[in-house]
């Protein structure tokens, strides 16, 4: 029997970045899953995601050049292990076309299972994809209960 998903490493997902920063939805939870002291895993690929949903808000006007290049600077030094995506992207491709989900998303499960780990995502979709199956002990969405910090309410 795995550890729950709040005691194991983790891999996290642009998503749980993009929530940290931006106050989005369970922002708390992906700013303590942040600065737990797990062992937090991504892809490479977390950065280019990341930057692009940095770009996006920029020019929405949430943000201004220099913040934005801030931003960017404080997702640069999250303590992230980082693994390159050539070593995981033939086992994405497995997963993506046996799950009809994106290798970009596969990315972050294949390092999931290869860490023994859980994924951590704020895309509902994706933890809902793989909820049901024999994936789901590898992902983990962050609005779980089981991830919430202690007194936060789950709606």
């Amino acid at each position: 029997m795995k550890p729950p998903a709040s005691a194991r490493s983790c891999v996290v997902d642009a998503s749980v970045v993009a929530a940290a920063f931006f106050g989005d939805d369970y922002a708390d939870t992906a700013r303590s899953l942040l600065v737990s002291g797990r062992r937090l895993h991504a892809p490479d690929l977390i950065y280019a995601e990341t930057g692009n949903v940095v770009w996006k808000r920029q020019r929405r006007g949430e943000l201004d050049e220099q913040e934005a290049m801030a931003l960017l600077a404080d997702v640069l030094r999250l303590p992230l292990q980082v693994t390159p995506s050539d070593t995981l992207v033939e086992a994405a491709l497995r997963l993506a076309l046996g799950t009809d989900c994106t290798v970009y998303d596969c990315l972050y499960l294949a390092l999931a299972m290869q860490t023994e780990s859980v994924l951590v995502t704020g895309d509902r979709r994706l933890a809902r994809a793989m909820g049901g199956g024999p994936l789901a002990d590898h992902v983990a969405w962050i609005g779980a209960k089981e991830l919430q910090p202690p007194g936060a309410g789950v709606p």
